[in-house]
């Protein structure tokens, strides 16, 4: 059965036949996806208690196993400084990170987990895993591959052009 796009498509062919639509189905089938699938991880996310960018913050916290400076926070993720700012105020509410004052410049910081704020990402990450896989158990595994490499190579050139 056609997809949405491909049904789009097959109208641009009926009025302008001369038209190559290629770009169209693969950009137009990405958004469409992405109107699918993040509301399938916040939902996830929310039944942890946070939001996506507190579970982004959390997550990367968590990767890198210690402490990080609120700018390697903001650099790792889409947020502008304030925004970081803004939602690491919120976790030091939660008690699930903690701010470390740089003695030697006391004009900055670096931020950790707590020990709570472990136990919430921790389950979080493995229900976001868990979920991630189900939301890709249509595709074999060589598929998904596939479409891991050629997404990687396609985002490395726009990276690589930032």
């Amino acid at each position: 059965m056609p997809d949405h796009v491909a049904k789009l498509l097959q109208q641009w062919q009926t009025v302008r036949p001369e038209l190559d639509t290629s770009p169209m189905g693969i950009i137009g089938r990405i958004g469409r996806m992405e109107k699918f699938l993040l509301p399938e991880i916040e939902s996830i996310i929310h039944q942890h208690g946070m939001t996506r960018i507190e579970f982004d913050l959390m997550a990367t916290l968590r990767r890198a196993n210690g402490p990080l400076t609120p700018t390697d926070l903001y650099k790792t993720t889409m947020l502008s400084s304030g925004a970081v700012s803004s939602k690491l105020d919120k976790l030091v509410e939660k008690q699930w990170v903690k701010r470390l004052v740089n003695e030697e410049d006391r004009r900055s910081c670096r931020v950790v987990l707590t020990k709570e704020g472990l136990r919430i990402i921790d389950p979080a990450v493995d229900a976001h895993l868990e979920n991630q896989k189900k939301l890709l158990e249509s595709l074999t595994f060589e598929e998904q591959q596939t479409l891991g490499n050629l997404l990687a190579k396609w985002l490395g050139e726009y990276e690589n052009q930032r």
